[in-house]
């Protein structure tokens, strides 16, 4: 979820693994995970950019709740970022939606005219989210459930999903939640600042 605070449109912070679907854990559980998240590099790294950006993270920026749609998490503008512990179980899990609500976070942060309800503007960030935060790795991919049988083998096999056509997945149903986006807005906002905002890397130096 990344949106503005008086609209909200939402958009997940990504499909949260099939074993999540099962279950989830309490609030409680779920804020400890998120304060070991917040010793991991990536999520430092993050966070000491976004205070750099002139936007401190303060102790309650990042909450532990209960979510009703069926998402991992979320950004909104002023209010900061929710973790859905009913949706989660791991800490992998939890760390990976801190680390991609960063990236909306540090994007609201530095871009002054950033409008969450413009699906272009949206999409750039929801590209950049899925393209360096790792949300695209083979391991959770196979976690998703992307799996095939080849040949007479009978054999479970993680399919192979460039990249770029899972961030383009993702980026798509995101949006497409926007209540501002149709489906036909969405893939047009997508397919117009791939280019520019794929290639975006800040803070980084390179996608990581």
């Amino acid at each position: 979820m990344a949106g503005d605070a008086d609209s909200r449109p939402t958009s997940g912070a990504g499909n949260f693994s099939s074993a999540a679907q099962g279950g989830g854990m309490t609030v409680e559980e779920c804020q400890n995970m998120i304060q070991r998240s917040l010793r991991t590099p990536m999520v430092k790294f993050l966070k000491e950019h976004l205070e750099k950006s002139g936007c401190s993270i303060g102790s309650n920026f990042i909450k532990a709740v209960n979510c009703e749609e069926a998402t991992a998490g979320g950004y909104v503008a002023g209010g900061g970022i929710v973790v859905c512990s009913n949706h989660l179980q791991l800490q992998d899990e939890v760390t990976q939606v801190v680390i991609h609500e960063l990236i909306h976070a540090y994007d609201d942060c530095r871009a002054a005219n950033l409008d969450w309800t413009n699906c272009a503007h949206h999409a750039c960030s929801e590209i950049r989210a899925g393209h360096l935060s790792g949300d695209c790795h083979y391991k959770r991919e196979l976690l998703r459930g992307f799996l095939k049988i080849r040949g007479h083998e009978q054999v479970l096999r993680p399919i192979e999903i460039p990249v770029m056509d899972c961030i383009r997945r993702r980026v798509m149903k995101s949006v497409t939640a926007n209540p501002y986006c149709s489906d036909a807005a969405a893939k047009d906002a997508m397919e117009a600042v791939w280019d520019v905002c794929y290639n975006d890397t800040k803070p980084f130096d390179r996608a990581p």
